[in-house]
């Protein structure tokens, strides 16, 4: 029997888009919620509800939001579109569930981030957009670069919510994840195992890079403490 490798394939693009789509989104809300002063705690809870809700859940409520019989649903049906069991239906389950460790851990790179550096800029009259960008983000590049790890991870075994709201359609929508529930159905344990294994060779490398960086990072700031002790 040959093996079909399109469930890693999808599984790839998914958890790659998914990921560019929860860092920009990710890193631009934890900017929001540092600087807004009002009702930060509730806007934090919402942004960071889908990390502890179940992936099933997740799956429904996108179901209701973006279903056929939805507000929204029904205005991509008179557009000829139809969101619900597509390739797009993965990214978006993907992008709910990586989204929030974006989201927390740039926001704890942000806030652990020296403030005196952001006040000196604007002293300086630079651009609230030059500051984010050119200082704000290169300081903080190290908690961000860990959310962005540890989203691909979640994005590429996310199972739950991409099986209610994309299915799980061979070449199309199946994802790895979605593979092995299939193969375990269909009692071949052999395309199971092989995928579990897959899975969990990413996973193991993914965190692996991550503590490779946290490391780095750690060993740099103990170099430059040094540096100025000495």
């Amino acid at each position: 029997m040959i093996m079909d490798y399109s469930p890693l394939i999808v599984s790839l693009r998914t958890a790659s888009l998914a990921t560019v789509i929860a860092f920009i989104t990710g890193i631009y809300a934890a900017y929001i919620v540092i600087n807004i002063k009002k009702c930060k705690g509730l806007i934090d809870a919402i942004l960071t509800l889908p990390l502890v809700l179940p992936p099933t859940v997740l799956g429904f409520i996108l179901l209701f939001v973006f279903g056929k019989n939805s507000f929204v649903g029904q205005i991509l049906m008179h557009l000829g579109y139809s969101l619900v069991f597509t390739w797009e239906a993965t990214v978006l389950a993907a992008v709910v569930v990586a989204f929030p460790l974006v989201y927390r851990t740039t926001r704890g790179a942000f806030e652990q981030m020296d403030k005196n550096i952001i006040y000196a800029a604007r002293t300086l009259g630079i651009s609230e957009w030059k500051i984010f960008w050119r200082i704000i983000v290169p300081n903080t590049r190290h908690g961000i670069i860990a959310g962005i790890i540890l989203a691909f991870a979640r994005a590429l075994g996310e199972f739950g919510a991409t099986i209610m709201v994309a299915g799980n359609i061979p070449g199309m929508t199946q994802t790895m994840s979605t593979a092995i529930y299939s193969a375990v159905q269909a009692g071949d344990d052999a395309a199971a195992v092989f995928w579990v294994l897959v899975i969990m060779s990413f996973s193991f490398v993914v965190i692996m890079l991550m503590n490779f960086w946290l490391q780095r990072n750690d060993n740099n700031k103990m170099g430059l403490s040094l540096g100025n002790g000495g």
